[in-house]
């Protein structure tokens, strides 16, 4: 009962705030806003960061009710104040342009990842675990940092479960491959995918964060084969553990779930490419051709590999579909609750949020990179990495075409703040908390939320400030 006449009162202070010339036929006008709309979106944000840490069983069990909640809050004085016509339109914009798309890729590498199943006792040497953590790497930025993360890390668990130090193992695992790898394509982690649905090209990525990333990947490899080096030889001294699992064949099975992900490829990339000018209206939001096709392909390609591989790689990989159910209803509550957020951050210096323009401004108006990477990495580190990175972009202006050439530099450190930093702690990116339950449940010790901090502040802060020097100064 609270809870609901603490939204009351949001709500009504909201309809003081934001005065009914805010909405108009183009959308919201985020500069007269008032910052009492950000409400939700920070409240959401902070569920997510803090139930799971605070209250888990209440979380696991209340996590959809708890996002529609957030939701509700945006969505129902925005009808009560413009009428439900208004309304429905801006969520309709929101759930056909973004929110779709977005949950039908995570779905579809969701599924094809599963079916592919990695078998056989690898032994955990650290030229062969370096090599591995760089096969993970490579692989995220094609089949998603959560695909990459279901395929490897058993395998990768397997391979150490032997040796009498495999906690970092695992903690490099989740740097590297739930996180830096997943930089180079649309395809690798949320926040580039909504960065293409915004118009940044395919391939952008790859040609501008390569650099980035290769340091980046470079000296967090490096670091953990000097590592793992030192921990074997010290093992090399004790007396050997036992091997729990036995050894048997090298196989990867599932693979023609490969080919379906290549043709999840082919899809975005016409759809990017190929443009009809077709398209029908819902609620005032035009659906083009291209983009229907895009996303009829993701739903025929799950349905497809759902149906041809075998049941027993899924089982094997312990495949169930609660983590894309949770995400799905996460982001649901996530992209309403951004609605007049990312109108105010439009709105830049005439906006609410003009503070935080100047943050990422120089003196004379120029973004200022280094910010931009530091300050959308720190938030990426504790709150969801994808609206992160919406926040920033719509921050710098909201323009692909212009970010994408003149803002190049800016974008980049946006995306790579985003995408690298999601490392920082379990909670940064959707695989890492998965990445740790697999290993917990698998018998690895696996530190606690802040021991894990220790490790990534040890590791990657001392990185991202090499990048920086490198790259955003």
């Amino acid at each position: 009962m609270k809870t609901w006449m603490t939204g009351a009162a949001v709500a009504a202070a909201a309809t003081i705030a934001w005065p009914e010339t805010a909405f108009a036929a183009e959308g919201l006008k985020g500069a007269e806003l008032g910052r009492l709309w950000a409400v939700p979106f920070v409240g959401i944000l902070l569920s997510i960061a803090l139930f799971p840490l605070l209250a888990p069983h209440f979380w696991e069990h209340h996590q959809g009710k708890i996002a529609a909640l957030w939701g509700l809050l945006v969505a129902a004085p925005m009808a009560a104040i413009f009428g439900g016509t208004p309304t429905a339109g801006a969520l309709m914009h929101a759930f056909l342009l973004e929110y779709l798309p977005f949950i039908l890729l995570l779905l579809v590498l969701f599924t094809t990842a599963g079916g592919i199943l990695i078998q056989g006792n690898i032994h955990g040497s650290p030229t062969t675990n370096t090599a591995l953590l760089a096969i993970g790497a490579v692989l995220a930025s094609f089949i998603g940092t959560t695909g990459a993360s279901m395929v490897m890390i058993r395998p990768m668990i397997r391979a150490n479960d032997g040796r009498r130090h495999n906690v970092h193992v695992v903690v490099f695992f989740i740097f590297l491959v739930s996180n830096l790898g997943g930089s180079l394509t649309p395809l690798g982690d949320p926040p580039l995918f909504l960065g293409f649905l915004k118009g940044v090209d395919f391939f952008w990525t790859t040609k501008h964060l390569f650099g980035e990333t290769l340091v980046a990947s470079g000296i967090v490899l490096g670091v953990f084969f000097l590592l793992d080096t030192y921990l074997y030889k010290r093992e090399g001294i004790l007396a050997p553990v036992k091997d729990p699992t036995p050894d048997s064949a090298f196989a990867i099975r599932g693979l023609v779930n490969l080919a379906l992900i290549g043709v999840v490829i082919a899809a975005i990339l016409v759809s990017a490419s190929w443009k009809p000018g077709v398209a029908f209206t819902v609620l005032g939001t035009p659906v083009e051709w291209q983009n229907l096709l895009r996303d009829a392909v993701f739903v025929a390609v799950t349905v497809v590999s759902m149906k041809i591989t075998k049941t027993e790689f899924r089982e094997a990989n312990g495949f169930t579909w609660g983590p894309i159910l949770e995400v799905a209803k996460l982001f649901a509550g996530i992209f309403t609750a951004m609605i007049p957020v990312l109108a105010m951050l439009r709105a830049g210096a005439d906006g609410p949020f003009a503070s935080l323009v100047a943050l990422v401004s120089k003196p004379d108006g120029s973004p200022d990179n280094v910010a931009y990477f530091w300050l959308t990495g720190a938030l990426s580190s504790f709150l969801d990495n994808a609206p992160t990175y919406l926040v920033f972009f719509e921050l710098a202006g909201g323009d692909a075409q212009v970010l994408m050439t003149q803002g190049a530099l800016t974008l980049a450190a946006i995306s790579c703040g985003a995408v690298f930093m999601g490392a920082n702690s379990y909670i940064g990116n959707a695989p890492n908390f998965m990445v740790y339950a697999i290993a917990r449940e698998q018998g690895v010790k696996m530190p606690s939320f802040f021991g894990y901090m220790l490790w990534s502040g040890a590791v990657l802060i001392p990185t991202f400030v090499v990048v920086t020097l490198i790259f955003f100064r």
